[in-house]
């Protein structure tokens, strides 16, 4: 019985206006439009995973997870959150930078597996990006 009384008054609550429906809102990062963008670069960006990594331990001594939101970059230091945009489709996703690399030259981020399926870029293995070093 409490649970119908609460689900009637959401809808009501809803309905009226108070209450917002965030499901059909929702985004993986909501805390990226809060956020400054302090420095951008463009470039290519590739995925790894801990198949290809030598190992599961990053530089910063985080395990790496395959569908966590983790990236290589060469300079940013460790912690660091990045925006980081696919230019061909404008999907997007915020990481934190973990590990060093990418190693590859032109190559200016390593994002893990799951980043790269979730922005739309796995199967190309690479794409050209847009970073935004958030702060």
């Amino acid at each position: 019985m409490k649970k119908i009384l609460t689900t009637a008054i959401a809808i009501i609550l809803t309905s009226c206006g108070i209450l917002k429906d965030v499901s059909a809102n929702t985004t993986p990062n909501p805390v990226v439009s809060t956020q400054t963008v302090t420095k951008v670069e463009h470039g290519l960006a590739s995925w790894y995973g801990v198949k290809c990594n030598g190992g599961t331990k990053t530089a910063s001594g985080i395990i790496l997870k395959d569908h966590a939101s983790y990236a290589a970059h060469k300079t940013l230091p460790m912690g660091t959150r990045v925006r980081v945009v696919n230019l061909s489709n404008g999907k997007s996703e915020v990481v934190k930078i973990v590990d060093r690399g990418p190693f590859k030259k032109g190559r200016v981020i390593d994002v893990t597996t799951g980043v790269a399926k979730r922005i739309g870029f796995y199967s190309n293995g690479i794409t050209k990006v847009k970073l935004e070093v958030l702060k």
